[in-house]
């Protein structure tokens, strides 16, 4: 999803002795084909389900059960929609994903079909990237984004590596290529300290021309010129993005979707594209089975028990067997949905031992812990510790018990990058950075403001602790309304200070004092069961190819997931699994970081490992 050089149409950056090869997929338009109608009682919402990329073709897999639809599928889709008059209106869901601006133009001008036949078409989205927004820009009536989430429109750039300082003198390589054509260009990151004039004016071009269009459709869409000139100026956050006027409002996933049935009239969604229940929790036939089979129970007990443990994260980074070792957005969303919706369980004990995480993971957990302590009584227990995006969660509780040994509160937003631009220079390799608005000296810093390969100016630093402080000022209201008090009362509270859990409880971060077995004794209390009343243990809601420990990187064409195509989000968290099994104590420290990694440049971790014995 990120960690890449934010170019809009730009293949991942590979660190070596190759270039960086930026190359645009032009490609014709797919030919549309009507869609076969469906027999439905009353307007319908069309669901279109983004979140997991749209490629040109999947990836196949050992179990054919994972199908979410091609890029070629979605154009008939959406062509098929224009002429149905059963569909009251559509809801496009982004996520956090993105894909090339063929594409999304393609996509875009679909959806724009769509809205100018009056058939509303709502949006919404975790993240925007330039590409993702050119797409909602020119086809939605309405954009919508959540409120941790980020507008990542930051103009457009391409880099390359030189890297002939390295091979010709430091490792003293004869380098012979050749190339037919001035323009070609292919020789010269092996050949070159930099680009020739030649290249610089090919590839400049392009990125021009490109620049051009993308203005155009934005402020097209938009409906007004001054997005174009905005579009270049982020990120954003996403209070900022709706002041500038490129979204409309903000709100959460379940709450744009319940507008979009609103403003269409629905009577019932109709999934049309993608997995689009993924996150309220549905039922999933063959994950159920799988489940079963496996020894896994489901509800019946009166009292749930949730395991919240590890770093937060908006997705697992995988691994050998697609595990995750911490809490994943994905999954405790689905988890905590299906127990909201369980008459069985009367109370939920959520038992919490977390330095934090993503900001935005952290975010989306909380609505949904909230609209569960909306329903049925929710009493969190703290471990060891529930700091930072940790304590983000805790707050959600009808009671919060703790320790006086528990480590509770660090309020805060940490974040950042690391950049090797002058370490590469030591070694003789050179990255150049080509921004296609040519007039903007800053144009260049901003665009690849997530690039490993350079450092941040000072406007570039400016602006990323801009919507760092947005997250931070979102976190303050979200504990204040986790604690039915006021930001101003939790302030002396936050700027990143912990507390032992006696500490927490003077001064309002914690309700009681004590473990486990008495959270689940308030939990009975609260929902007026016996006192011996059973409690079950809840595993992980996922979807069959993660029970089978299959689940990977959703993308499959290698754009929607940064962690699947760039080498830092590729190799970090491997890096890290090697550390944590010499070093197991540091494990949530180190993965609580991780975001950073994917691109992420906030989030709500403690910024230090804290072991007791």
């Amino acid at each position: 999803m990120k960690n890449r050089v934010p170019v809009l149409c730009a293949s991942p950056v590979i660190v070596g002795l190759l270039a960086a090869v930026v190359a645009c997929d032009a490609r014709p338009k797919t030919a549309t084909e009507p869609v076969a109608a469906r027999s439905h009682s009353g307007a319908a919402l069309a669901v279109l389900d983004l979140s997991k990329g749209v490629p040109e073709k999947e990836t196949p897999s050992i179990l054919d059960v994972s199908h979410r639809g091609t890029f070629d599928e979605l154009v008939r889709v959406i062509d098929g929609l224009s002429r149905d008059p059963n569909t009251g209106g559509v809801f496009v869901r982004f996520g956090g994903t993105s894909f090339g601006i063929a594409r999304a133009m393609e996509i875009g001008e679909g959806l724009e079909v769509l809205r100018k036949a009056n058939k509303p078409v709502i949006c919404h989205a975790e993240e925007l990237t330039n590409s993702t927004f050119y797409a909602a820009a020119r086809g939605c009536s309405k954009i919508i984004l959540s409120p941790a989430g980020e507008l990542e429109t930051i103009g457009l750039a391409a880099q390359l590596i030189y890297a002939h300082k390295l091979l010709a003198e430091e490792l003293r390589l004869s380098v012979d290529i050749l190339q037919v054509g001035k323009f070609k260009g292919a020789e010269e990151p092996l050949t070159r300290d930099g680009p020739s004039d030649e290249a610089r004016a090919s590839l400049q071009g392009v990125l021009v021309d490109l620049r051009a269009r993308w203005r155009e459709g934005i402020a097209a869409g938009r409906g007004h010129d001054e997005a174009a000139d905005a579009v270049e100026d982020g990120p954003y956050s996403a209070g900022r993005a709706k002041e500038v006027g490129l979204i409309d409002e903000i709100a959460y996933l379940d709450e744009a979707r319940e507008e979009a049935r609103k403003e269409a009239g629905a009577l019932h969604d109709d999934v049309r594209f993608g997995g689009g229940n993924d996150e309220s929790g549905a039922a999933d036939e063959i994950g159920d089975m799988v489940r079963l089979l496996a020894g896994e129970k489901g509800g019946g007990a009166p009292v749930a028990l949730v395991r919240a443990t590890g770093s937060i994260s908006m997705a697992s980074s995988g691994g050998m067997f697609g595990g995750s070792s911490g809490i994943t957005a994905k999954e405790l969303e689905r988890t905590l949905a299906r127990l909201e919706k369980d008459d069985d369980v009367r109370a939920v004990v959520l038992r919490i031992d977390s330095p934090g995480g993503s900001a935005l993971a952290s975010d989306l957990i909380w609505h949904r812990l909230m609209k569960l302590r909306e329903k049925k009584p929710l009493v969190v227990s703290v471990g060891d510790m529930a700091a930072s995006g940790g304590y983000y969660m805790a707050c959600t509780g009808t009671v919060i018990f703790a320790e006086p040994t528990s480590i509770v509160g660090s309020i805060g937003v940490v974040g950042g990058k690391v950049a090797a631009e002058h370490t590469l220079e030591m070694i003789g390799v050179h990255a150049e950075t080509f921004a296609a608005n040519t007039k903007n000296p800053n144009a260049a810093a901003r665009a690849a403001y997530l690039s490993p390969l350079i450092a941040w100016d000072d406007d570039t630093r400016t602006r990323v602790f801009q919507t760092m402080t947005s997250i931070y000022d979102l976190f303050l209201a979200r504990i204040a309304e986790g604690r039915k008090t006021t930001a101003d009362k939790i302030a002396p509270n936050a700027e990143g200070r912990i507390f032992s859990g006696t500490e927490g409880k003077a001064r309002g971060l914690v309700d009681e004092l004590g473990g486990l077995g008495a959270a689940i004794a308030r939990a009975r209390v609260l929902a007026n069961l016996p006192a011996d009343a059973r409690v079950e243990a809840i595993a992980p809601s996922r979807n069959v190819l993660e029970s089978l420990g299959a689940a990977g990187s959703s993308d499959s064409d290698g754009e929607e997931s940064a962690s699947a195509t760039a080498p830092l989000g590729r190799e970090v968290p491997r890096l890290v699994e090697l550390v944590v099994q010499a070093a197991p104590d540091v494990g949530p420290f180190l993965q609580s970081l991780l975001p950073l990694a994917s691109g992420e440049h906030a989030l709500t971790a403690v910024p230090f490992a804290l072991v007791v014995r």
